[in-house]
């Protein structure tokens, strides 16, 4: 039996997250600490009193060190059999960190910094997001090139599952192509993003250049579980900081991350680490045959932990 390990995305977060956690004294420490090398108070922005959590450079330290914290209780309180981990955009830098790539202070460094750069290239122009629900992907991608040569914006951001792919980009060229979609009969279903940020497109090239100089002089140390890049759907093992800097810009490949952990890390149960399941359900998509777990709040972190041991005997 072995899992693979997916932390969430932006996107993901919900208000009041983590709070349920607070009691463990790990837990605690783990966002104390990251609350400093972020320069945030992160259990302000759990609470979400003013909505601080939906902004990009709030929700990026907090989420990452929400995930942190799970998993550090999780290495305290259980002994799971490891095969891989993939971390969806964001969750990238959660699966470096606790995989033993970095540290924590400086990935919250690193992922504040990173929040910062994308809310200034999301500031420049309208965006737009949507998820396409089963669609003709083939048909879709001789669209979507076909509005880059008239110069339109838009792009394949997400490659999910095989039922879902995100397209992003100008908020006016997006909505063209989804009236193209619809017209042309290309997708079961459409359904428009909450985002502030064309993320995984070319109109977060400045972000990406910015973080590349920022990773530059980054000292990745080997980790001690592999860790799937979005980029390429390998295991990260040169390179690293230009693949996570390039992540920015170019679309995620989720769907095939999963793939290689079930095919090459022999991985054949999941735990998605986050607030949403919506990880949990691609791997679904991708081998019915997964057993599926979540852990988003203490109460699931209880449940799955004593399933464990009673599994373990």
């Amino acid at each position: 039996m072995s899992y693979g390990i997916l932390f969430s995305g932006q996107g993901a977060q919900k208000a009041g997250m983590g709070l349920d956690f607070l009691e463990d004294p790990l837990f605690k420490d783990t966002i104390e600490k990251a609350s400093s090398a972020s320069h945030q108070d992160l259990i302000a922005i759990f609470e979400d009193k003013n909505g601080e959590l939906n902004k990009t450079i709030n929700v990026q330290p907090a989420l990452v060190a929400f995930e942190i914290g799970i998993y550090r209780m999780l290495k305290r309180d259980t002994d799971l059999n490891i095969g891989g981990m993939v971390g969806l955009s964001l969750g990238e830098y959660s699966a470096m960190c606790v995989s033993g790539a970095l540290d924590l202070e400086n990935c919250l460094s690193l992922v504040s910094d990173r929040a910062r750069y994308m809310q200034e290239d999301a500031d420049q122009v309208e965006n737009g997001m949507a998820a396409i629900l089963k669609p003709d992907l083939d048909e879709l991608e001789v669209l979507i090139d076909d509005l880059q040569r008239q110069a339109k914006r838009v792009y394949i951001a997400n490659y999910n599952s095989p039922k879902q792919v995100v397209i992003a980009g100008e908020k006016s060229d997006v909505e063209l192509a989804l009236k193209q979609i619809k017209e042309k009969g290309l997708a079961h279903r459409i359904i428009m993003l909450k985002v502030n940020g064309a993320f995984h497109t070319p109109l977060f090239d400045h972000a990406k250049a910015k973080m590349t100089k920022r990773l530059a002089d980054v000292d990745f140390k080997e980790n001690s579980v592999p860790v799937i890049s979005n980029t390429t759907a390998l295991p990260f093992d040169k390179n690293w900081g230009e693949i996570m800097a390039k992540q920015l810009a170019v679309p995620t490949h989720f769907g095939s991350c999963v793939k290689y952990l079930i095919e090459h890390d022999q991985v054949d149960r999941i735990l998605e680490i986050g607030p949403g399941k919506v990880l949990s359900s691609f791997a679904k998509q991708i081998d019915r045959h997964l057993k599926c777990s979540h852990i988003g709040s203490y109460a699931e972190y209880q449940a799955f932990v004593e399933e464990e041991h009673g599994i373990k005997g």
